[in-house]
């Protein structure tokens, strides 16, 4: 990996995927306000469905954590997420949108709920820091060029700030930490094996944004065990 760290090599080996999902027309139209309401309803009630897994994959990273100084930051995340501001923003965003909070997952919502899963059951902490990371990275990745001032509309601005800013910066710099300092020693098999999870990731990243501006989202998505 040359003087690469670990989380860079795993980003640039899912590229062209990477940046389609950091540039996707729907994120910038997000970043412009100019994501259409029946749109950020659609996007929105399918990103609510992952709360639960990604709130139980928090879990499981405190748990399987092996240093106390790593157990810390999640933990700290958890109760953002449980407590703050984001869980707020889906019900008065969707209540603005005119949409539900118990909108039945659709097909690639539904896999990548199966991936934070499948990883969480796994109780492998480098896997679960994998899909932790692409989720936060991701989104830190389109967040961060929106231009300002921000979107008038709550529904486009408050989004953006959840995933902007110093706070959220310094949890992403956490996340890629820890895959730096876990992958640096890596065999082959092993890093292999990280890889497939990471780029699955971002593959269902990418497939999430086109599941939210098109009318009919693929099927396509596998389970990271079917690979």
């Amino acid at each position: 990996m040359s003087e690469r760290s670990f989380s860079e090599w795993l980003r640039e080996q899912c590229e062209p995927e990477w940046t389609a999902v950091v540039t996707h027309p729907f994120a910038m139209a997000i970043t412009t306000g100019s994501a259409p309401d029946d749109g950020m309803r659609r996007y929105l009630e399918q990103d609510f469905q992952f709360v639960d897994s990604f709130t139980a994959l928090l879990g499981a990273a405190v748990a399987s954590a092996d240093t106390f100084e790593a157990r810390v930051p999640y933990g700290k995340f958890l109760g953002q997420v449980a407590t703050t501001e984001e869980k707020t923003y889906f019900h008065r965003a969707l209540a603005a949108l005119g949409g539900r909070t118990d909108a039945p997952p659709e097909p690639v919502t539904a896999a990548f709920r199966q991936l934070m899963d499948e990883v969480r059951t796994s109780q492998d902490y480098l896997l679960i820091v994998a899909v932790l990371c692409v989720a936060e990275w991701c989104y830190l990745g389109w967040a961060s060029r929106a231009g300002r001032p921000l979107p008038e509309s709550f529904v486009h601005r408050e989004w953006i700030e959840l995933h902007e800013g110093p706070e959220f910066r310094a949890w992403v710099d956490f996340l890629r930490g820890e895959l730096d300092r876990l992958g640096a020693d890596l065999d082959e098999e092993r890093r292999t094996a990280v890889l497939d999870v990471f780029r699955l990731a971002v593959e269902l990243e990418r497939a999430f944004f086109d599941q939210a501006a098109a009318p009919h989202p693929s099927t396509a998505a596998r389970s990271w065990n079917e690979r």
